[in-house]
């Protein structure tokens, strides 16, 4: 009697293909685990320097005040852009800011006064991103109250601006959950006076 010890062919084959089909089964749950929690804290960052942004438009929309050369502190209002005068860099000098949305881009421009007389020229502007993932294409990002808390919407009627409120819709990836995350502040402009 001949017995031989090992596993036949089949048994090999068998053996193989379950190997496999757990390895593909761990390797599937581990790519998915990567990928979700990957996007989590890809949206946790997102919001994190959305926020950040917020505070600094918030404490520099606060400090509109008028320009170097006499202008009123703002100059242009709109639901995806806000342009007015602050001096944000504590130097004594205004600086022209203009906030506006670029695609999924919260982008921030400053002017510097320049000459005499001094003029804020557009090609000086100095542009910088403040926050990305920004998916307000659909809703506004600035919305503008008067004294008496209601809501402008005579977006020519720069005087009667008292208090802006921002919101920035928050999302890396439009297309799949978790949904779109809302921040939501207030600047009361402190520094106007209506003459």
């Amino acid at each position: 009697m001949n017995k031989s010890k090992g596993f036949t062919l089949i048994e090999v084959v068998i053996a193989i293909s379950i190997s496999l089909l757990l390895f593909l089964t761990v390797s599937g749950f581990v790519y998915y685990f990567y990928r979700t929690t990957g996007y989590n804290l890809n949206q946790i960052a997102a919001i994190n320097s959305a926020r950040k942004g917020m505070e600094i438009m918030v404490r520099e929309i606060r400090e509109a005040t008028y320009s170097d050369n006499g202008a009123f502190p703002i100059q242009e209002i709109a639901t995806q852009s806000f342009t007015f005068f602050s001096d944000i860099d504590k130097d004594d000098n205004i600086e022209r800011v203009r906030y506006f949305l670029d695609g999924s881009l919260l982008k921030k421009g400053v002017l510097q006064a320049t000459g005499d007389p001094l003029q804020y020229l557009e090609e000086n502007e100095e542009i910088k991103i403040l926050s990305r993932y920004v998916r307000n294409s659909n809703s506004a990002i600035f919305t503008y109250y008067d004294e008496s808390n209601n809501v402008i919407s005579d977006l020519s009627d720069l005087s009667s601006v008292n208090l802006v409120q921002l919101e920035l819709v928050i999302n890396t990836d439009a297309n799949r959950p978790p949904e779109e995350f809302s921040l939501i502040s207030n600047a009361q402009l402190r520094n106007l006076r209506i003459d």
